[in-house]
């Protein structure tokens, strides 16, 4: 018997979410699955979130798009997410961000990698949405860091774990209406001044662990795009879509 046989006989793979007995690691049991809202079907194309009943291709072959992309200046060009917030992705999500679950990167990863995988190009650099240095400090990672690594890795892209900066320490964005929080993040975010040439020219793949409204990946995607970038696509693990 092996090494590795012999630990899964004393430490047997468990359930990412609720610890029960699985078969292989870094994965969900049934129930968690099922628990799991993944996006599936067409989504929007700008911002990842399901759009049921509706076809990928409007008749002229252009991709379709959610009401509040519709509306608001996007930007980035394409966007996918991985789950909506809620359920079993809920619980991943505050425990990647909350809860020092860094055992959550490689199955968040996958799973991120596999929903952006239309929009991903070859020569894409993957970087985060950057913590200011004091909640780093006090969080100890950045829990979109460990996803765009993970994605870049599962995807075999660059990545730039330091390609943005927070220049300023940003109050939460919880409470606030759209132009609130685009307002609460106005010139927060930059590119870091020894990275920016890597951006130059290149399409680059934001990843951030939520999305609400979008204005914390608008003003990344701006600060890229004003460093030089070609272009901006966005992933997330999960999306919250908007209140009916």
């Amino acid at each position: 018997m092996g090494l590795q046989s012999a630990l899964r006989l004393i430490y047997p793979a468990q359930c990412l979410s609720c610890g029960a007995r699985v078969e292989q690691e870094h994965a969900l049991c049934p129930e968690c699955w099922r628990d799991t809202p993944f996006v599936a079907g067409t989504v929007c194309d700008a911002c990842g979130v399901p759009l049921p009943g509706v076809e990928g291709m409007d008749p002229a072959g252009t991709p379709v798009h959610c009401d509040d992309c519709l509306r608001l200046a996007r930007p980035w060009q394409r966007g996918r997410a991985a789950m909506l917030y809620a359920g079993t992705a809920r619980r991943l999500v505050l425990g990647l961000k909350h809860g020092d679950r860094l055992d959550l990167a490689r199955a968040c990863g996958r799973w991120l990698a596999a929903a952006a995988a239309p929009i991903l190009r070859p020569d894409m650099l993957v970087a985060p949405v950057p913590l200011h240095w004091t909640r780093l400090l006090r969080r100890r990672y950045n829990q979109s860091a460990i996803l765009a690594q993970a994605l870049a890795a599962e995807a075999g892209l660059d990545g730039c774990p330091d390609l943005l900066i927070r220049r300023r320490r940003t109050p939460t964005q919880e409470g606030r209406d759209l132009a609130g929080r685009h307002a609460n993040l106005d010139g927060a975010l930059a590119l870091h001044p020894r990275r920016s040439v890597q951006a130059e020219g290149r399409h680059v793949l934001l990843v951030d662990d939520v999305m609400t409204s979008g204005a914390t990946l608008a003003a990344a995607a701006d600060a890229c795009l004003a460093g030089g970038a070609r272009e901006v696509d966005v992933a997330v693990l999960v999306r919250v879509p908007k209140a009916e």
